[in-house]
């Protein structure tokens, strides 16, 4: 039973990671649309601030006094970091790999963008190594990730079993068998030599 869970976690790992190449792929022309519309909110913001003689940071302190203008201050901000952020991912998942974005998945973590990518996600059958690989990738991890849930799940019960099962049965000694002492009932017969045979002299037997 547990290696059936243990095959369907890394079929079901197999086949998740084998789409990565293609969602990445997709991911990044997301991503790429998201940076553009923020660059030009970006250069909008600096033009109308060069147009009155300040800078971008001098503009945006001048967004005070009222509730509005801080609010507005506070997402301008929050816009010029978010464009800052994903142009620098941008430019380094173009300049990587199929297999080398494997490794980068701190890189297509925004959240807009991946929901945005998962509404329109179409799975497409892994034909490249990258996809190979991923599903190679996907089956190992899938396997070990269930195989150390199962365990951890089990520890209780083997833990249990332990504290239970009852000692092993001494085995018994063998008895020394010991042999019935012969008691000998009639009398004894000792013999002894004769008192009164005459002993001839000088003759030789």
């Amino acid at each position: 039973m547990i290696r059936v869970l243990c095959f369907a976690g890394a079929l079901a790992g197999g086949v998740s990671l084998s789409q990565f190449p293609e969602f990445s792929q997709q991911y990044l022309q997301r991503l790429g649309g998201q940076v553009d519309a923020l660059t030009i909110v970006a250069k909008d913001f600096d033009a109308s601030a060069l147009e009155s003689g300040l800078g971008r940071e001098e503009a945006l302190q001048q967004l005070t006094g009222t509730q509005f203008s801080e609010d507005h201050q506070a997402d301008m901000r929050r816009t010029f970091a978010r464009q800052a952020r994903l142009s620098e991912n941008l430019a380094i998942l173009r300049a990587a790999s199929p297999m080398e974005r494997l490794t980068m998945p701190h890189r297509m973590a925004d959240t807009e963008v991946l929901h945005e990518v998962w509404a329109d996600f179409a799975p497409a059958v892994p034909v490249t190594a990258a996809g190979a690989v991923a599903a190679g990738t996907g089956l190992l991890g899938g396997w070990a990730m269930m195989a150390a849930f199962l365990g951890m799940m089990m520890l209780p019960f083997r833990k249990r079993q332990t504290r239970t099962k009852p000692e092993p049965k001494k085995r018994a000694e063998p008895a020394v068998r010991q042999e019935p002492s012969v008691v000998h009932s009639g009398p004894t017969l000792v013999a002894t030599p004769p008192s009164h045979v005459p002993r001839l002299m000088g003759a030789e037997r």
